[in-house]
């Protein structure tokens, strides 16, 4: 069931999704007949983890959390998604084991499991180009993995996922690259998995350093390459 705040049109081609470009030309005509856009105010909750779920969203336009919580309740976001993500970490299962969260206002690109696997039947592109998302999202997960185990600084930690935010999410301004996106240290600290004061500390020590500018909620790098080679090379 869609969450009860979203607003629904029909759409002749579904915008930023780029894994229809390499599909069979049926697939493309068919995919936006069984499918529908959805547009959700931001902070609404898309999915629910331990929640039945037969629907796959495709995020058009707009940036997504998606987040499950510790046996303490606390939040932990895995990926910040953005324009043409797969939101679902699973095509075939009936229930959602991870929360999704709109940061902004968004739009979804929303499909029956059943409809997509039948395309998926008829069509081995698609099934190879929706295989190659899941694939790039378990390479993520293997990375952050490597990076929680072992002596790894916080500072790096959130070094490396600043970089990676200004990369797909990054304004050219005049003082530096803006992460376009509301960054409270709440934010920052779930996206880390560390305490708030934790996290205030280490942001303080990055800013020290003059590899970001904080502003508010907002977060600038003046040089994404000088955050690069801090978080790869500082021991």
């Amino acid at each position: 069931m869609l969450p009860a705040e979203y607003d629904e049109q029909k759409t002749k081609m579904p915008e930023a999704l780029p894994f229809l470009d390499t599909c069979a030309p049926d697939t493309r005509l068919r995919f936006p007949e069984l499918s529908r856009t959805v547009s959700f105010p931001r902070g609404t909750l898309c999915l629910r983890a331990r929640e039945a779920n037969d629907r796959i969203f495709f995020l058009l336009k707009g940036k997504a959390a998606v987040y499950n919580l510790t046996r303490c309740g606390k939040r932990k976001i895995l990926f910040v998604l953005g324009n043409g993500s797969l939101v679902n970490e699973s095509l075939t299962g009936t229930v959602s084991n991870i929360y999704c969260e709109t940061l902004e206002p968004s739009r979804f690109q929303v499909i029956g499991q059943k409809d997509l696997l039948s395309l998926m039947e008829q069509d081995f592109l698609l099934t190879r180009s929706l295989l190659a998302c899941q694939e790039r999202k378990i390479w993520r997960l293997e990375h952050q993995l490597k990076n929680t185990i072992g002596s790894i600084y916080l500072e790096r930690k959130l070094a490396a996922k600043l970089w990676k935010l200004a990369r797909d999410f990054g304004v050219p301004t005049e003082k530096g690259i803006l992460i376009d996106m509301d960054l409270s240290i709440t934010f920052l600290a779930d996206l880390l998995g560390a305490p708030r004061e934790t996290t205030s500390r280490v942001c303080r020590r990055l800013s020290k350093l003059e590899l970001i500018r904080t502003e508010r909620k907002k977060v600038y790098v003046p040089s994404p390459a000088a955050l690069s080679r801090f978080y790869r090379t500082t021991s």
